[in-house]
């Protein structure tokens, strides 16, 4: 298997997407990350992961880090600020046009963990991809309605009354500095991702437009949304599941929840779902056969 590092040179920001790859001409994956995390979600310096995993079983696999996060430049500051329209109006267009440049194309499916798939269904919602065949969704939610005292304490408390202060005051969001993520976010990003986590509508934030109505409008193509059984408060298996209801449920939706009563060897939380040892022959192996049909 080989690796190289990419990178997308722009005015004001250069974005790092990670390649991972057996063989020339290979069905290729765009892998999207969540908020406060950055591309290393799905592979490790010694090679482990959901990336390297699907690269050693012939898929030619693109990582990207969003703008600011992992070895995209320049981090969140103060005076670095942006919003989150910026993942999908900028980010994953240069990601995709990227990948177009290398392969002769677009990638052929979507994979994402957490609010990133959240970031690949806004761009969906406006823009076409003819070449898509399939989006895998790893915890993906797009809003929090889910009440227990996890997500009281850890969504409630500390994301949005303790997060929100630090960005306010700071100018950006700490994450690694307080060990509550792996990669810091911009205020205005992280305050936006905020409004659409509590609001019942999927609507832009600056001129309305219905994000939702607009993917039930579209033919979208096959979709594994899969979440862990443990994961109490981030993917919730009711919040993640109503996201492919707010996009029409269609028929080709699939949603597993992995966990020891489905069959599973553990009950996954929303991180470990990724990086558990594990996964590759829990799991993983059950995504590679589904992208493959």
């Amino acid at each position: 298997m080989q690796s190289e590092s990419l990178f997308i040179e722009k005015e004001n920001y250069k974005l790092h997407l990670k390649r991972f790859y057996t063989t020339e001409n290979a069905p290729s994956i765009l892998l999207v990350h969540g908020s406060i995390e950055d591309g290393k979600i799905f592979y490790s310096k010694s090679g482990k992961g959901l990336a390297p995993f699907l690269a050693e079983n012939g898929l030619d696999v693109f990582v990207a880090d969003l703008r600011g996060r992992g070895k995209s430049k320049p981090h969140p500051s103060r005076d670095n600020n942006f919003g989150i329209e910026s993942a999908f109006e900028e980010d994953i267009p240069d990601f995709i046009e990227k990948i177009k440049n290398i392969t002769g194309k677009e990638p052929d499916h979507w994979i994402s963990h957490s609010w990133g798939g959240v970031h690949l269904m806004a761009y969906l919602a406006k823009n076409e991809a003819p070449t898509l065949k399939s989006m895998v969704f790893f915890g993906s939610k797009r809003d929090i309605r889910v009440q227990n005292l996890k997500k009281w304490l850890i969504v409630d408390l500390i994301w949005f009354g303790f997060c929100t202060f630090l960005a306010k005051t700071k100018g950006y969001l700490p994450a690694r500095q307080y060990k509550i993520g792996s990669s810091d976010e911009a205020k205005d990003y992280f305050l936006e991702v905020n409004k659409w986590v509590r609001s019942r509508d999927w609507k832009d934030l600056r001129d309305g437009f219905d994000y939702a109505t607009a993917l039930q409008s579209k033919t979208l193509p096959p979709i594994l949304s899969i979440t862990g059984a443990n994961d109490k408060q981030i993917g919730h298996p009711v919040d993640c599941r109503r996201l492919l209801k707010e996009i029409g449920d269609q028929d080709n939706f699939t949603f597993k929840v992995i966990g020891k009563k489905q069959g599973y060897k553990n009950d996954y939380d929303h991180i470990n779902l990724l990086t558990h040892r594990d996964a590759k022959e829990d799991h993983f192996r059950e995504v590679l056969d589904w992208l493959r049909n």
